[in-house]
């Protein structure tokens, strides 16, 4: 199993007993989808390894997870993987609407203003905390474009186009 099969699910953001649990935050819209899981894959020295769940149940918020993985049973083995990223394979996700997409299945669309002028191919999704950003390949150059609940207007999946709201003035810096 490789990155580029899977989707990142969260990260090992903590201990939680000298037992060898964790816990998992789960960086997710629907947590509830990932309380029952069987197996993640942890990156460890950047390849996937499977780790099974041997229990686990909601800590906290709804975005947490105590773990007990089968093969983790001590406080050493737990903080050998604390801050790991977690990933599950991309058949995992969830079914989503038509109007609705992952960050992951845009690459390679072509964007549209809100005039539906094309603008460029879509290379990359940038998620930032302040805003996610779509990286556009514009004029020969790549165009960091806002892509968030505010800027989408719609998908187009059978074509494979995305219409967004450019804010008045940001591609003329990149003319």
């Amino acid at each position: 199993m490789t990155k580029d099969d899977c989707f990142e699910l969260g990260i090992i953001s903590k201990l939680f007993s000298f037992k060898g649990e964790v816990i998992l935050f789960l960086d997710s819209d629907q947590p509830e989808h990932y309380y029952d899981l069987d197996m993640v894959f942890l990156e460890i020295n950047g390849q996937l390894v499977p780790y099974f769940v041997e229990k686990s149940a909601v800590h906290n918020k709804a975005n947490q997870l105590r773990v007990r993985f089968d093969t983790v049973d001590d406080e050493d083995g737990a903080k050998r993987i604390v801050k790991k990223k977690a990933y599950l394979p991309l058949a995992e996700l969830p079914q989503l609407k038509d109007d609705q997409f992952y960050y992951h299945e845009v690459k390679g669309f072509i964007m549209h203003d809100q005039d539906d002028q094309k603008i460029g191919k879509v290379l990359d999704i940038i998620e930032n905390p302040a805003n996610t950003l779509a990286e556009v390949q514009y004029n020969f150059s790549e165009a960091l474009i806002p892509l968030n609940d505010q800027s989408f207007i719609s998908i187009d999946k059978a074509n494979k186009i995305i219409k967004v709201n450019i804010p008045e003035g940001l591609l003329e810096i990149y003319k």
